[in-house]
């Protein structure tokens, strides 16, 4: 049985990515992985490099952790570079390098741009916590705390596992499935009576892998076959479609 949230009614808590499933800041974030890699690329290869695509983003970079993506795409072109350190300058060519100028260029965004609230995702939030179940975000970025206070989200969330935290203890990113895990024990809640709510391919893999009671994709770009490839229950354009109610 499904409630009018959409959800089986088994369901106690809701675990929600940031990127593309709170914030419209995917986009923004593709466009900050695009700008890093293709100077990086072009001073590499020179004119005849080959740009960082879309495609490149949604297999390799989204969702995961900013040293993860850099490491994941760089091997998907056979490119080896030293890892640094987290504290590596922007202009390193290292590991975390690269992902420190990506971080660069995406605050740089978020500052001019400013970000943007799914106005859908916080009608459903309040409809949630309105029923009583618990909620959490989950994002592997560093600066989730600063974005959800510039929307004005942040006590829509009991929990918050975010890049900082997983730091903290030492929590592999998506598409493990540690931070979701971490976030339903912190909720009291079994893996089972939870549903996560994600726009990626590393974080479907991570809802499925596991064992989540519940898995709703979010296609914010027009991957609704991938999504259920990777293991959605359930995809849907906007969480507003999930309940008449929310």
């Amino acid at each position: 049985m499904t409630t009018q949230l959409g959800l089986p009614d088994t369901i106690q808590a809701c675990l929600f990515d940031l990127d593309g499933v709170v914030t419209r800041t995917a986009v923004v974030h593709a466009a900050a992985w695009k700008e890093m890699f293709d100077a990086f690329l072009r001073a590499r290869d020179g004119d005849s490099f080959r740009p960082f695509s879309d495609d490149d983003y949604d297999q390799y970079v989204d969702g995961r952790p900013r040293a993860d993506g850099v490491r994941s795409f760089l091997a998907s072109r056979h490119i080896e570079l030293p890892e640094g350190g987290p504290d590596d300058p922007p202009d390193a060519e290292t590991v975390h390098g690269l992902g420190n100028r990506k971080n660069e260029l995406l605050l740089e965004k978020i500052r001019t741009d400013g970000v943007e609230a799914y106005e859908g995702t916080l009608r459903y939030l309040d409809a949630v916590r309105a029923r009583g179940l618990r909620t959490a975000i989950v994002s592997s970025s560093a600066n989730t705390r600063d974005v959800l206070r510039s929307i004005h989200a942040e006590d829509l969330f009991d929990v918050r596992i975010d890049g900082v935290v997983a730091v903290e203890r030492g929590l592999p990113g998506k598409p493990n499935p540690d931070t979701f895990l971490a976030a339903a024990c912190d909720l009291g809640v079994e893996p089972s009576r939870a549903a996560v709510f994600e726009d990626a391919l590393a974080g479907m893999d991570a809802g499925r892998s596991g064992h989540f009671g519940y898995v709703v994709g979010v296609d914010r770009v027009g991957q609704t076959d991938a999504l259920y490839a990777h293991g959605a229950d359930i995809v849907v354009k906007d969480l507003a479609e999930l309940g008449a109610q929310a």
